[in-house]
């Protein structure tokens, strides 16, 4: 019923609150789904842990861009967002709240999305047992590795398939 991959979005976002995770599970769903389309859901959905993210680290301006282009891309996909299982007028309420504490430089604070569908919310919370997580845990503000995860990441796959792209780029000149 609903992809694994957002199962997974939603046990980290709600788990271990590593947003970075989040980003990560639900890209590589999007390329393979629907990689051409900048407005679809699960962008609106990575852009959201991202702006997270951002909020966390106290960088408010990238978290301020990344959660409006989030609301938009929300607002044009509301039809989305029921099918995913989602509140969307308690969605669009907490997400414009935190848009307001993030323009006002209020501090991080963990939140949960508003899971409308329990056989969804069932799904997640088994996914955070599995995974040796607990649903609506608060984020740990001290974990370096979790609030700063970028800094720790390998980036070869990514230099390297640049490189490439680059390469073939040049050759068709």
């Amino acid at each position: 019923m609903y992809p694994k991959e957002y199962i997974q979005f939603l046990t980290h976002f709600h788990g271990d609150r590593d947003y970075f995770e989040c980003h990560e599970v639900l890209e590589e769903y999007w390329k393979k789904t629907d990689s051409r389309n900048k407005d679809s859901i699960w962008v609106g959905l990575i852009l959201l842990a991202v702006s997270s993210y951002h909020h966390r680290r106290s960088n408010f301006i990238g978290a301020k861009k990344t959660l409006e282009k989030s609301l938009k891309i929300f607002e044009t996909q509301v039809d989305e967002l029921t099918i995913l299982g989602l509140d969307k007028i308690l969605l669009s309420e907490s997400l414009k709240k935190r848009l307001s504490f993030i323009e006002t430089e209020v501090v991080y604070e963990s939140f949960d999305l508003p899971i409308c569908d329990t056989v969804l919310l069932e799904l997640c919370k088994k996914s955070c047992i599995s995974e040796g997580l607990t649903w609506g845990q608060k984020s740990d503000i001290t974990n370096n590795n979790l609030v700063h995860r970028h800094k720790f990441r390998d980036r070869t796959d990514v230099i390297q398939e640049r490189y490439q792209s680059l390469m073939m780029r040049k050759g068709s000149e």
